[in-house]
Protein backbone atom coordinates (compact mmCIF):
# COMPACT_ATOMS: atom_id res chain seq x y z
CA UNK A 1 0.00 0.00 0.00
CA UNK A 2 1.59 3.51 -0.93
CA UNK A 3 0.49 6.37 1.02
CA UNK A 4 1.28 10.25 0.53
CA UNK A 5 2.35 12.11 4.05
CA UNK A 6 1.46 15.89 3.25
CA UNK A 7 3.21 18.55 4.94
CA UNK A 8 0.42 20.94 5.34
CA UNK A 9 2.02 24.70 5.13
CA UNK A 10 2.57 27.25 7.65
CA UNK A 11 3.74 30.53 8.34
CA UNK A 12 7.28 29.60 8.23
CA UNK A 13 6.80 27.38 5.20
CA UNK A 14 5.51 30.45 2.97
CA UNK A 15 7.85 32.92 4.34
CA UNK A 16 10.57 33.23 1.82
CA UNK A 17 13.32 32.35 4.40
CA UNK A 18 15.71 29.24 2.90
CA UNK A 19 14.51 25.96 4.45
CA UNK A 20 18.24 25.67 5.94
CA UNK A 21 20.41 27.77 8.16
CA UNK A 22 19.69 30.15 10.80
CA UNK A 23 17.22 27.97 13.62
CA UNK A 24 16.74 25.35 10.93
CA UNK A 25 20.25 22.95 11.21
CA UNK A 26 18.60 20.71 13.82
CA UNK A 27 15.13 20.42 11.61
CA UNK A 28 17.31 19.73 9.01
CA UNK A 29 19.39 16.83 10.81
CA UNK A 30 16.10 15.52 12.45
CA UNK A 31 14.06 15.19 9.15
CA UNK A 32 17.61 13.60 7.23
CA UNK A 33 17.78 10.94 10.00
CA UNK A 34 13.90 10.23 9.48
CA UNK A 35 14.13 9.90 5.76
CA UNK A 36 17.02 7.73 6.59
CA UNK A 37 15.03 5.65 9.01
CA UNK A 38 12.57 5.06 6.11
CA UNK A 39 15.22 4.19 3.59
CA UNK A 40 16.18 1.56 6.11
CA UNK A 41 13.22 0.12 6.58
CA UNK A 42 12.86 0.08 2.97
CA UNK A 43 9.49 1.94 2.59
CA UNK A 44 10.34 5.24 1.57
CA UNK A 45 9.34 5.68 -2.16
CA UNK A 46 10.11 9.50 -2.68
CA UNK A 47 9.22 12.90 -1.40
CA UNK A 48 9.77 16.96 -1.87
CA UNK A 49 9.51 20.14 0.04
CA UNK A 50 7.57 22.40 -2.08
CA UNK A 51 8.59 26.43 -2.56
CA UNK A 52 6.39 28.79 -0.89
CA UNK A 53 3.26 29.35 -2.78
CA UNK A 54 4.93 32.67 -4.21
CA UNK A 55 6.96 31.02 -6.36
CA UNK A 56 3.60 29.37 -7.69
CA UNK A 57 0.37 29.96 -9.49
CA UNK A 58 -3.12 28.29 -9.22
CA UNK A 59 -4.87 27.37 -12.43
CA UNK A 60 -9.01 27.17 -11.85
CA UNK A 61 -10.97 25.89 -14.86
CA UNK A 62 -14.54 27.08 -14.98
CA UNK A 63 -16.51 25.87 -18.67
CA UNK A 64 -13.31 23.85 -19.55
CA UNK A 65 -11.20 27.57 -19.41
CA UNK A 66 -8.27 27.92 -17.61
CA UNK A 67 -7.65 31.27 -15.37
CA UNK A 68 -4.29 31.49 -14.18
CA UNK A 69 -3.66 33.72 -10.86
CA UNK A 70 -0.23 33.73 -9.45
CA UNK A 71 0.98 33.30 -5.90
CA UNK A 72 1.55 34.20 -2.97
CA UNK A 73 -2.28 32.64 -1.60
CA UNK A 74 -3.59 34.19 1.78
CA UNK A 75 -5.00 30.43 3.14
CA UNK A 76 -1.64 28.87 4.11
CA UNK A 77 -3.57 25.97 6.27
CA UNK A 78 -4.45 25.18 2.86
CA UNK A 79 -1.46 24.65 1.07
CA UNK A 80 0.81 21.93 1.01
CA UNK A 81 4.33 22.42 2.02
CA UNK A 82 5.81 19.19 1.02
CA UNK A 83 5.40 15.52 1.11
CA UNK A 84 6.75 12.42 1.26
CA UNK A 85 5.61 8.73 -0.51
CA UNK A 86 5.80 5.54 1.54
CA UNK A 87 5.05 1.68 0.60
CA UNK A 88 3.56 -0.24 3.63
CA UNK A 89 1.94 -2.88 4.59
CA UNK A 90 -1.06 -0.94 6.09
CA UNK A 91 -2.67 2.06 6.91
CA UNK A 92 -1.79 1.18 11.09
CA UNK A 93 1.99 1.11 9.44
CA UNK A 94 1.75 4.12 7.87
CA UNK A 95 0.43 5.80 10.90
CA UNK A 96 2.99 4.51 13.09
CA UNK A 97 5.82 5.88 10.77
CA UNK A 98 3.64 9.27 10.60
CA UNK A 99 3.60 9.47 14.48
CA UNK A 100 7.41 9.51 14.17
CA UNK A 101 7.66 12.89 12.40
CA UNK A 102 10.19 15.22 13.90
CA UNK A 103 9.09 17.00 16.59
CA UNK A 104 11.54 19.91 15.85
CA UNK A 105 9.73 20.19 12.53
CA UNK A 106 7.46 23.57 12.50
CA UNK A 107 8.68 24.52 16.06
CA UNK A 108 6.54 21.16 16.84
CA UNK A 109 3.54 22.51 15.49
CA UNK A 110 2.44 21.07 11.87
CA UNK A 111 -0.06 19.62 10.74
CA UNK A 112 -0.16 16.45 8.43
CA UNK A 113 -2.05 14.29 6.33
CA UNK A 114 -1.72 10.94 5.54
CA UNK A 115 -3.81 9.70 1.71
CA UNK A 116 -3.66 6.48 0.72
CA UNK A 117 -2.41 6.74 -3.43
CA UNK A 118 -4.55 4.49 -6.25
CA UNK A 119 -2.79 1.55 -7.51
CA UNK A 120 -3.74 -0.41 -10.40
CA UNK A 121 -5.63 -3.19 -8.35
CA UNK A 122 -8.07 -0.36 -7.78
CA UNK A 123 -9.39 -0.35 -11.21
CA UNK A 124 -12.06 -2.52 -11.93
CA UNK A 125 -13.08 -3.89 -15.01
CA UNK A 126 -10.28 -2.57 -16.92
CA UNK A 127 -8.57 -4.44 -20.04
CA UNK A 128 -4.76 -5.52 -19.79
CA UNK A 129 -4.19 -3.42 -22.66
CA UNK A 130 -5.30 -0.54 -20.05
CA UNK A 131 -4.11 -1.88 -17.11
CA UNK A 132 -0.32 -2.13 -18.84
CA UNK A 133 -0.87 1.69 -20.39
CA UNK A 134 -1.87 2.76 -16.61
CA UNK A 135 1.47 1.11 -15.13
CA UNK A 136 3.41 2.41 -17.12
CA UNK A 137 1.85 5.99 -16.48
CA UNK A 138 1.55 5.25 -12.55
CA UNK A 139 5.37 4.33 -12.43
CA UNK A 140 6.81 7.45 -14.75
CA UNK A 141 7.74 5.28 -17.46
CA UNK A 142 7.26 6.53 -21.41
Amino acid sequence: MKFMIIRKADAETESEASPVGEGNDQMLKDMMAYNQAMVDAGILRGGQGLKPSACGARIQFKAGKPSVTDGPFAEAKELIAGFTLIEVASKQEALDWVRRWPASDGHGNVSLELRQLYELDDFEGITDVERAALDRQMSGAA
